[in-house]
């Protein structure tokens, strides 16, 4: 399978996933951790891809949404952003609801 096609399949099987260098418990930097902090923060399960053990995904998922850096953070397969981003959504109350909404859809809610 194609990386695009395995990145693609990530986005769209995980209500939420998070692109990170490391993993929630083992950051590798700085924004992974404050972002994938900020998901937990919530307390709706979300996936996560470690891109320091994947070279492929490291290496084409820049080019899958066209967004430059890590961390990238997906809800309801679309991209929201990066850490700042993520940062500023948990800040509002925006987060929490919008990862709700999209567990909801995998697991027999609303889906469109």
């Amino acid at each position: 399978m194609d990386v695009l096609e395995r990145i693609d399949q990530q986005v769209k099987n995980n209500p939420v996933v998070i692109y990170m260098k490391g993993t929630p418990q083992m950051p590798q930097c700085g924004f992974s951790m404050r972002a994938s902090q900020a998901l937990g923060e919530t307390g709706i399960p979300f996936a996560y891809v470690n891109v320091l053990q994947d070279p492929e995904i490291f290496e084409n998922l820049p080019r899958y949404a066209d967004w430059p850096t890590f961390p990238q953070v997906y809800i309801g397969g679309e991209l929201v952003g990066g850490c700042d981003i993520t940062l500023e959504m948990h800040a509002k109350g925006e987060l929490k609801p919008m990862m709700e909404e999209a567990a909801g859809k995998t697991e027999g809610g609303d889906a469109a």
